[in-house]
């Protein structure tokens, strides 16, 4: 199976429960947008003139993971990565271990992915994973490997706990993502060890304007050796923080891309979505759905999303409340419109938007590969 039985039978009850019964203070609309405070705010409208229709769970919102930040300090400084910039202010700053968890039952989103910065420089990262997977909920730690072999100690082998470490590529090109040589061999020395103490460990891998998808299916072909158990996939976006054209892609070039991808995702334990996938494809249109993915870091609930930094909420209610989402997204703000990140895009296959009669087929035989 794509995951452990357990995980995906209380994901699949924890979305069919709020999708029936959404928590109702979540569904309010506080969001005050005064546009007079800005005299030069550039007013965006859609290419084709067309009135936008409502998200159609705008008024059914709910979390289905929760994306923890408890540190943006980092040994590296990749290219596609903006947390060391964006917040270059509180880089030495770090949540509590007390923070981490009340945000943790705060959201109640059944799934955490513990991100940052490198997750495995914060002192308290064992009780941070083993506090996760007390509360019985699924918890992916996501590294970039370099510190795995010394801090595996920390950690004990679970059913819903995932190492995530980040390849970009092979050794050259890797290396040369991250900006330092030598972390693709400390990164896979990482997973070797993990493996080989019994942990569940994936991968994420950013496809950017230069990829060669040639070289993903040897990444892909090398990682089979160390019986890596999944991988996910997303094309890099430049948003504010790391917004270099040069790297990154419109939608078109996503399409083109991603346009032969079937064959890698059959041939290998891809655990981003098929419907994902169509939609990198520019084969169904989703819309963003960001609160599915909220972010919590030192300076609070990140609003809108992981990637777009327009305000701090001090409670994950008010970031649900407070957030104007009918200002986000394609077609709504020019910072979205080439976004196809899984950040935003995966809940919106999750929540089954603009499904098709074959789908739930097509996920219980993309689940039990």
């Amino acid at each position: 199976m794509k995951f452990p039985l357990s995980m995906t039978a209380g994901m699949a009850r924890y979305i069919v429960k709020n999708k029936l019964r959404p928590r109702p203070e979540w569904q309010v609309d506080k969001a005050v947008v005064n546009d007079a405070s800005n005299p030069f705010k550039i007013i965006y409208t859609a290419s084709t003139g067309e009135a936008r229709e409502p998200h159609p769970m705008i008024k059914k919102r709910f979390p289905i993971v929760l994306m923890l930040e408890p540190l943006h300090a980092c040994n590296l400084t990749c290219t596609g990565c903006g947390r060391i910039r964006e917040y270059e202010s509180s880089i030495t700053q770090r949540l509590t271990l007390e923070q981490c968890l009340k945000a943790v039952d705060e959201c109640g989103a059944p799934m955490v992915s513990i991100c940052g910065g490198e997750p495995l420089l914060y002192p308290e990262i064992g009780p941070l994973a083993a506090g996760i997977l007390e509360r019985g909920l699924s918890c992916y730690l996501c590294t970039n490997g370099m510190f795995l072999v010394k801090r595996l100690k920390d950690f004990t082998p679970a059913e819903k706990f995932f190492f995530n470490v980040h390849l970009d590529g092979m050794e050259q090109n890797h290396d040369l993502a991250v900006e330092r040589s030598g972390v693709f061999r400390e990164a896979t020395a990482g997973i070797k060890a993990a493996k080989a103490a019994g942990f569940k460990v994936v991968t994420n891998t950013t496809v950017y304007k230069e990829t060669d998808m040639k070289e993903i299916e040897e990444l892909f072909e090398f990682l089979k050796t160390l019986g890596v158990d999944g991988h996910t996939i997303s094309p890099a976006y430049g948003y504010s923080a790391v917004n270099d054209r040069e790297i990154f892609m419109t939608r078109d070039d996503v399409h083109e891309k991603f346009r032969d991808f079937d064959k890698l995702a059959r041939k290998y334990p891809l655990q981003s979505t098929p419907v994902y996938m169509e939609f990198l494809q520019g084969k169904r249109d989703l819309p963003c759905t960001a609160w599915g993915n909220p972010t919590y870091n030192v300076k609070g609930w990140k609003g809108p999303c992981y990637l777009i930094t327009d305000a701090h909420y001090k409670t994950f209610e008010e970031f649900m409340t407070r957030t104007p989402w009918n200002n986000y997204g394609p077609g709504s703000d020019p910072r979205c419109e080439h976004c196809m990140m899984h950040c935003g895009f995966e809940p919106s296959a999750a929540y089954g938007i603009n499904s098709k009669p074959g789908d739930p087929f097509r996920m219980l035989t993309w689940l039990l590969r």
